[in-house]
């Protein structure tokens, strides 16, 4: 094919191979022009576009709706930061018939809303990535009104959205028609801490693989439930395989709470960045690991967490447990120091259990 022959040259020039059916022309500063020479000649069988950090597109997408048109294939589509805007969103709905076969749609970095009326064009979209787009603060309901009809929705990506309490009200609202759901991610949204325990009582929690709340401004009240009989934590959701309660120094205190809220044998990956350790936490976390209860982990985050003495160090170094575990970080703050003690004369066997690949790492003076 002569046009799809143009555009593995031009792929060439920029140091990107051709392949039909994936077009990456990430990065590549396009002009609006380039993207219609190059798009038009797409091969219909293109399962994967991607056409992000192009900024000087925005505007543009009207003028090639007919050429893509052709290419109902297409399963994931990347727009991040491309400075679309309301005529561009529009122009997309257009080009995505109700029977498309698109499941993933990244639209971070966008400085538009009007996203919102398009999602009824595309049902069949398995994974929305709306992050980093601020300006859907305050606004959100008009998306959360069309996500019902979105119903494969396995994913969804609001983090760093600067929400407010009336735009999480409103996600609350919707969350129990999104039947598919495994994974969201309202992290690094302050007023998110706020309104943890309706949030998760929304979700379909024995379905859920990851709910990060890094960043998120948690209360004591947010975090910690007390009833007559026990106390326990609002993040009740027993399947996670990921775990981000990163910079949540509230939660300081908290962990045997946290782990038994979960079934810790299906948790890969535990970031525990800034959390406010403390050695009691450190210690029931090493009997957890002597337990075998979380011989699935393969990331361990504990960066940041001066305050766990010698004796909490220790006992998880000396624990084991960890044999699937491929990157530990617990590193201290920057231009920050501790002495070397006698934990560290536990950490390699800890290391020797955490496998070949390990990539764990310690800042400390000796």
């Amino acid at each position: 094919d002569v046009g799809w022959g143009r555009v593995c040259v031009f792929l060439k020039r920029l140091g990107k191979k051709g392949d039909s059916r994936s077009l990456s022309l990430a990065h590549c500063d396009l002009t609006a022009t380039d993207l219609l020479d190059n798009v038009a000649a797409v091969p219909p069988q293109v399962e994967e576009m991607d056409i992000s950090w192009n900024e000087l597109i925005g505007g543009s997408l009207t003028a090639l709706t007919s050429h893509l048109q052709h290419v109902g294939e297409v399963r994931t589509l990347r727009l991040c930061s491309c400075r679309l805007n309301s005529e561009d969103v529009v122009a997309l709905g257009g080009i995505f018939s109700a029977d498309s076969a698109l499941f993933i749609l990244i639209y971070s970095y966008n400085r538009t809303t009007s996203l919102c009326g398009s999602l009824r064009c595309l049902p069949s979209v398995g994974e929305l990535d709306l992050s980093c787009n601020k300006l859907l603060a305050g606004g959100l309901s008009r998306l959360t009104f069309h996500l019902a009809h979105v119903t494969h929705l396995e994913r969804l990506d609001l983090h760093l959205c600067c929400l407010m309490r009336d735009d999480l009200e409103a996600l609350i609202q919707v969350l129990p028609s999104l039947t598919a759901l495994t994974e969201l991610d309202v992290s690094s949204n302050k007023e998110v801490g706020g309104v943890v325990h309706p949030l998760v009582s929304a979700l379909p929690v024995t379905q859920m693989r990851r709910l990060p709340f890094n960043s998120c401004y948690l209360s004591n009240e947010s975090w910690v439930t007390h009833t007559h009989t026990h106390t326990h934590t609002s993040l009740a959701v027993p399947y996670l395989r990921t775990v981000d309660i990163s910079w949540c120094k509230v939660v300081g205190g908290h962990l045997a709470l946290l782990l038994d809220a979960l079934q810790p044998s299906v948790v890969s990956e535990l970031h525990l960045c800034s959390y406010e350790f403390t050695t009691d936490d450190m210690q029931h976390l090493a009997a957890v690991c002597r337990r075998g209860c979380l011989s699935s982990l393969r990331a361990l985050d504990l960066s940041y967490n001066s305050l766990v003495g010698d004796d909490g160090w220790c006992s998880l170094f000396a624990a084991g447990g960890l044999g699937s575990l491929e990157d530990v970080d617990v590193s201290l703050r920057p231009l920050t120091s501790a002495p070397c003690s006698a934990c560290c004369r536990s950490a390699p066997s800890s290391a020797s259990n955490a496998g070949a690949g390990s990539t764990g790492h310690a800042e400390v003076d000796s």
